[in-house]
C-alpha cells in the first residue's frame, strides 16, 4: 500500500492507498518541533485503527511546504516503514509542465493537485485551495501548469480580525442567515464567509476572461465545501486532490 503525505503550514493530510482506491484519510495538525519518533507513534495509532501496522505500508509519496518537515517525514519513512520516500520537487516527472517565470516557486502541493486534477478532469481546470491561503492555480487543457494567484487563507484573515482589532471577538467559521448581519458575531461571518465566496466569484470571471473560455473550476482544501455551499461558481469539491496527485507522481517515477 501507498502512504501519501501532504505537509501544509496548519495540517498534514494523509491518505493510505491500496492501489488506485484512497482506503483511508487523517489530518493532523503541524508542528515542526515534533520529532520523527512522535510523527512516527501517531502514524502507526492511525494505521491500526484501520487494521493496518507497519508493514503494511510499501510506499510512501510526500509533499512539503514546510521545508523542517521534509527531512522530518523522510527520516520516519525510512524508520518506521523501510521505504525511501518520494518526495515531489524538482528533478522527478510529474506530467506537468510549469509555465512560470520561475517553476521552483510553485509549491509542491500545487503541482500534486495540477497532476490530478489533469488526469481527472482533462482541462483547462482552475483549482482552487481553501487552506491557510487562498490559492487559485490554472492548468491547460495540454496539461501546462500556466499561473496562479495567491490570497489570504479564510481562518487567517478571520483570525487577523481578532487579533489586529480591540473589540472583534474571534467568531465560528459559519454559514450566517443573512448577509447584513444584525450583530458584529454575524456581521463578521457574513464579511468572512460571502466575502470569500464574492472573491472566488470575482477572481474566477477575471481568470476566465484572461484566458478567452470557460473552465472546470475544482474546489480542494479545509475550507473548500463551506465556500463552495455559497456559490455556484465551484464546480466540483474533491478533498483528495492533493492526495490523488502524490499517487499518480509516485507511479510516474518509481512504477
Amino acid at each position: 500500500m501507498l502512504l501519501a503525505i501532504d505537509i501544509g503550514n496548519t495540517n498534514i493530510t494523509i491518505g493510505m492507498f491500496d492501489g488506485e482506491e484512497l482506503k483511508a484519510t487523517w489530518r493532523i495538525s503541524t508542528g515542526i518541533h515534533r520529532m520523527p519518533d512522535e510523527y512516527g507513534v501517531m502514524l502507526l495509532s492511525l494505521l491500526h485503527q484501520h487494521g493496518l501496522d507497519a508493514s503494511d505500508v510499501t510506499k510512501v509519496s510526500l509533499c512539503s511546504v514546510v521545508p523542517p518537515l521534509t527531512a522530518t517525514f523522510e527520516e520516519l519513512s525510512q524508520r518506521y516503514f523501510n521505504t525511501t520516500p518520494l518526495v515531489v520537487g524538482s528533478g522527478i516527472k510529474t506530467g506537468v509542465r510549469i509555465r512560470m517565470d520561475n517553476p521552483r516557486e510553485v509549491g509542491a502541493d500545487r503541482i500534486a493537485d495540477a497532476a490530478a486534477a489533469h488526469h481527472l478532469y482533462s482541462g483547462p481546470v482552475i483549482i482552487i485551495d481553501l487552506g491557510t491561503a487562498t490559492t487559485f492555480g490554472i492548468v491547460s487543457k495540454e496539461g501546462d501548469y500556466i499561473g496562479g494567484i495567491i490570497a489570504t487563507g479564510i481562518a487567517t484573515a478571520a483570525e487577523a480580525l481578532f487579533t489586529r482589532t480591540a473589540q472583534l471577538p474571534r467568531v465560528e467559521l459559519a454559514h450566517p442567515k443573512h448577509v447584513v448581519g444584525t450583530n458584529t458575531v454575524t456581521a463578521m461571518q457574513s464579511g468572512i464567509i460571502y466575502g470569500y465566496a464574492s472573491l472566488v466569484e470575482g477572481m474566477l470571471a477575471r481568470i476566465e476572461k484572461e484566458l478567452g473560455e470557460k473552465a472546470l473550476v475544482v474546489a480542494t482544501g479545509g475550507y473548500a465545501q463551506l465556500i463552495a455551499n455559497e456559490t455556484s461558481a465551484i464546480n466540483v469539491v474533491n478533498p483528495d486532490l492533493t492526495l490523488i496527485g502524490l499517487r499518480l507522481i509516485y507511479m510516474m517515477n518509481r512504477a
